[in-house]
């Protein structure tokens, strides 16, 4: 079971809003420019880039995706205190 990954995400207030860049990333549009355009995380300024980070150190929802789903695929919108995130882990380890 892998106990590191690296993730970019971004972070929108509304599920309609993720939905809508949802579909941008669907049909091609580059994740790191739409990071920078809307993300509200401070990352979005690096295009959504959280680096490396360990098990447990992210909300569980959020973890559940990085930890559990398909590598190299956008997922979301998924819901945390933060707001909607569109989640793509880069690699686990």
């Amino acid at each position: 079971m892998a106990n590191t990954a690296c993730a970019c995400h971004i972070l929108v207030k509304t599920k309609e809003e993720a939905e809508k860049i949802k579909q941008q990333l669907d049909k091609g549009a580059d994740f790191a420019k739409l990071a920078k355009k809307h993300s509200t995380c401070p990352s979005g300024k690096k295009g959504g880039d959280l680096g490396e980070f360990r098990r447990g150190e992210m909300v569980k929802a959020f973890d559940d995706v990085v930890f559990k789903k398909e590598v190299l695929k956008v997922h979301g919108p998924v819901k945390t205190q933060f707001g909607f995130h569109l989640i793509r882990t880069i690699y686990r380890s």
